[in-house]
């Protein structure tokens, strides 16, 4: 009796065993993912972490100067159907969007 259950433990040992090497291999793959998502995009600002107030309206300003340019792009894509006017009216809204931006602040 005492062989079976030395056997038994023996099988649940190595079931452990195998079970705790597959975890660590899968803890050092996600640390892996991580560190290797932190160095490409590390650089980028990241405004969505920014806590408070200021931070929140100063994104609901950005995404309404967005919204605001998109309209009027889909707009000219709808309307015209040339491709020089669809990329002009990208371009000007590309360097128009400061402007835009700044008088879509409340101040």
């Amino acid at each position: 009796m005492s062989k079976e259950r030395a056997r038994r433990r023996a099988e649940r040992e190595h079931e452990a065993a195998l079970k705790a090497a597959a975890r660590q291999r899968q803890s050092e793959r996600t640390a892996r993912s991580r560190a290797r998502r932190r160095a490409v995009a590390g650089w980028l600002p990241r405004p969505h972490l920014q806590p408070g107030v200021l931070a929140a309206r100063r994104r609901a300003e950005l995404m309404a100067t967005f919204g605001l340019l998109f309209l009027v792009n889909l707009l000219v894509w709808l309307v015209r159907p040339d491709w020089a006017a669809r990329l002009g009216a990208l371009v000007v809204s590309a360097v128009v969007f400061p402007v835009v931006r700044l008088m879509m602040q409340r101040r």
